[in-house]
């Protein structure tokens, strides 16, 4: 047991050394720097790479920390951004009585991290904890293009339904307008039957962290009331900051 205990700890030196170097480091460095002999730090770099904590860089012998570190970090700050906007969310669904979500932006598509609705309708939108969707066709994400730092030019706009905005020209003009008015409405571009409105979401430093509305079904959601629930959800969501 000791002698387990004394090879995890030196995996741990050897995965740590790899995390604070600037630069990709070889096999050779690291029995260098850890005063390790080759063939036990072979066994750790193997083990190591077993479970994909470190790679080795291209086809070099330059090892590197692999993006799994990278997902597990992100992972544990969506979970701590969610709990921190949950009373946010649920507020929304309170005032508005419509499914809440918060999203953020993804690999250039609005991810879903949160969803609330405690109505009881029979009708209700799927959960979509976990989904993305296109940044073009909806409210949210629009409000990812207009607070981020995307290049409009460079997004696929493909069309959904006759609603979708599919010129750059009219998509830059949508997003100027969500940034002066600080929210989005998306009126049937993804799918036909449902809208949604959007505003988003600053962190105490000022710093965008992603985007708080709701979405409902088109015959409950009429042009005026979406514009309504815009003014008042950012004025809601200024207050959670």
């Amino acid at each position: 047991m000791h002698r387990q205990n004394k090879s995890f700890k030196k995996g741990l030196q050897v995965l740590k050394e790899i995390m604070q170097s600037d630069k990709p480091l070889t096999a050779n460095v690291l029995c260098q720097r850890l005063t390790v002999d080759k063939s036990t730090m072979s066994r750790l770099i193997t083990t190591l790479m077993s479970e994909n904590f470190i790679e080795y860089k291209n086809d070099s012998k330059e090892i590197i920390v692999s993006d799994i570190l990278s997902k597990i970090i992100n992972r544990e700050d969506r979970e701590k951004i969610v709990e921190k906007t949950n009373t946010l969310v649920e507020e929304i669904f309170k005032l508005t009585n419509e499914s809440s979500y918060f999203a953020i932006l993804d690999n250039n598509e609005t991810l879903y991290l949160n969803q609330i609705d405690k109505s009881n309708r029979v009708i209700k939108t799927i959960d979509s904890i976990g989904l993305h969707a296109p940044l073009h066709s909806g409210a949210f994400g629009k409000v990812l293009i207009a607070f981020s730092d995307l290049d409009i030019e460079k997004l696929e706009l493909t069309k959904y339904t006759s609603n979708t905005i599919t010129s750059v020209t009219k998509l830059k003009k949508e997003i100027e307008l969500i940034r002066q008015r600080g929210y989005a409405v998306g009126n049937e571009e993804h799918e036909f039957g449902l809208k949604s409105v959007a505003v988003p979401y600053f962190n105490k430093q000022n710093q965008f962290i992603g985007t708080v509305g709701i979405s409902g079904l088109s015959v409950r959601l009429e042009e005026k009331t979406l514009h309504k629930f815009g003014q008042e959800i950012f004025k809601l969501s200024n207050n959670y900051m």
